[in-house]
């Protein structure tokens, strides 16, 4: 059982993590009646910071069943929900704690229906991310993690381990992550190039000359929001950049992932890319790699539907560099796996949430071994070797 200190402290820096500004702000929050006393507490901290919150419950029970049950039609899973995009239209801020309490729910989902979903989802991920002009920027969002002991079986391990990364990784206080992110964030001040190797295949580069560097301390600051990054996840601890979409190439050894839609464990995967493009005919998968490829294509689907300005379904999103110190093992679970100590991940697909130019509903984050060696290029022509297998050099 979750200490109610902790549960409180981790409420606190959700709700930190959106930066209420003013009386009034509406905020709407959302995820499993497993994390309702963290969602009730985040609500009591909405209300101390002046702001008005509303809080929507749902059960696996629920979830699985909109998609299993047979007398509901086709039709009527891919009718949006115009109500609800009112609803997203007229709030500030957008906390959604993991809604499911076993991710395996939706494994056995058929695949059409899944796309179904992802095509009602689409107008609320264009409202929240600014994924068109009239609602840029977006709104303010944190997504957060938050254990279970049937989500722990089903990534194969120890409840403790999950609690620790989640609500231990969410409870790191900000200075400390503050401070973290701003020392591992200095390797990277006037960096043109960064290219990033490990023994198991990864072997890219990218280019982040002129793009934003973001430090992700789990509080969204003044600055961020003026440049138009206006949300995270926590657990937080990772600095990380949206490079130039169209440049880099190389190959990323990613161990386990978990696919977008069917949440099914995905293994062993090789990405190869070129000028900032994903080659989908030179990926390679332990298993299921016609789920991850589908994937990608549902979402060019839909982008394609949306007349995206330009299509970037397969481009180069983000580069991050994990840092937090809860954080140690990848277990397929995106959200703590991108976080961890020595790690690096890459992410294809949308990344204007993040102040880049793509606008796409794909973003995926690949994440290395956490033994990555990371060399950078200067824009005065200097190279430097700034982390050996996992380690940062001083």
């Amino acid at each position: 059982m979750i200490p109610k200190n902790k549960i409180k402290l981790c409420a606190k820096n959700i709700v930190n993590g959106i930066n209420i500004k003013k009386e009034g702000e509406c905020i709407f929050i959302t995820g499993g009646t497993y994390a309702q006393e963290l969602l009730e507490e985040i609500g009591l901290e909405v209300y101390r910071k002046g702001g008005l919150p509303r809080i929507s419950y749902t059960t696996d029970y629920y979830q699985q069943a909109i998609y299993q049950d047979p007398d509901i039609s086709m039709k009527t899973l891919e009718t949006p929900h115009n109500h609800y995009v009112k609803l997203i239209e007229n709030i500030d801020a957008y906390i959604v704690i993991e809604p499911l309490e076993n991710p395996g729910v939706y494994v056995d989902i058929p695949r059409e229906k899944l796309k179904a979903r992802g095509k009602t989802l689409a107008p609320i991920r264009d409202i929240l991310y600014g994924g068109k002009e009239k609602y840029a920027p977006g709104k303010k969002w944190i997504y957060a993690g938050w254990p279970s002991k049937k989500a722990a079986e089903f990534y194969g391990i120890e409840y403790e381990m999950l609690e620790r990364f989640t609500v231990d990784g969410t409870a790191v206080p900000a200075e400390e992550l503050h401070e973290i992110t701003t020392n591992i964030g200095k390797f990277f001040d006037d960096a043109k190039i960064v290219h990033v190797k490990d023994d198991l295949g990864t072997d890219f580069w990218v280019s982040v000359e002129g793009r934003t560097k973001i430090l992700d301390d789990g509080i969204l600051s003044d600055e961020q929001i003026a440049a138009g990054d206006l949300g995270g996840n926590l657990p937080a601890g990772e600095v990380f950049f949206p490079p130039i979409e169209t440049l880099g190439e190389g190959t990323i050894f990613c161990p386990l992932t978990k696919d977008r839609y069917t949440n099914k464990i995905i293994k062993g995967i090789n990405l190869v890319f070129k000028e900032g493009k994903l080659q989908m005919d030179k990926i390679t998968a332990y298993n299921d790699l016609d789920i991850l490829v589908e994937s990608f294509k549902q979402c060019e689907e839909i982008d394609k539907a949306n007349n995206v300005p330009e299509l970037r379904t397969y481009n180069v999103a983000e580069l991050g560099i994990g840092c937090n110190p809860k954080i140690d093992k990848a277990i397929g679970y995106i959200l703590t796996d991108e976080k961890i100590n020595g790690s690096v991940h890459v992410a294809f697909g949308g990344n204007k949430m993040m102040t880049g130019t793509s606008t796409s509903q794909m973003h995926w984050d690949f994440v290395t071994t956490p033994k990555a060696t990371i060399n950078v290029e200067y824009k005065d022509g200097t190279k430097k070797t700034v982390m050996d297998a996992g380690k940062f050099i001083p």
